[in-house]
């Protein structure tokens, strides 16, 4: 997945089942990987977030992510692959998210999230430039936002908002 492909809407989940089959997918490596979209990534990582917390999902994360890439041919290297801040920011997001979230089914979650502006690809241009975002030390390990500190976007999640370093290991 590139940050450098712009937002899209899109098709939204039918059922619960199609959010678990994606994860199970991911989990067991034989998501292909052209289905590992955008899309995808954020609702494994709101699964997971829902199910471990903003810190066991990111410890899971790290690992999953770099041995899903493996299993299906993406190096994980200064360039492609693997991203520390990307994922640090998407799970704080996903965390935030769900923190306000209403008590609904996974796919209709899910779908929210999806739409929430901190989930989209080019949210995570309002807090860090994009050199120091795509940069190898950002792809390495977390780096500070440059822009704005990490704040949720709405009023009433405002309250909620962070100083937050997203979970770190």
């Amino acid at each position: 997945m590139s940050m450098e492909t712009p937002d899209r809407a899109f098709r939204p989940f039918g059922a619960d089942a199609d959010v678990a089959a994606i994860v199970e997918a991911f989990q067991t490596r034989t998501l292909p990987a052209a289905a590992w979209t955008h899309q995808a990534h954020l609702a494994v990582g709101l699964w997971h977030v829902r199910m471990l917390g903003e810190t066991g999902a990111m410890d899971r994360l790290r690992d999953a992510i770099r041995a899903y890439n493996t299993a299906s041919g993406i190096p994980n290297s200064d360039t492609r692959g693997y991203h520390e801040t990307v994922t640090r920011y998407f799970v704080w997001a996903a965390a935030r998210f769900l923190e306000t979230a209403p008590k609904v089914g996974l796919a209709a979650l899910v779908d929210m999230f999806l739409a929430h502006p901190l989930a989209t690809k080019s949210g995570i241009f309002r807090f860090w430039s994009r050199p120091r975002l795509l940069s190898v030390e950002a792809r390495r390990g977390w780096v500070e936002p440059d822009l704005a500190p990490l704040a949720c976007p709405d009023a009433a999640a405002n309250a909620l908002a962070v100083d937050a370093r997203p979970a770190a290991t």
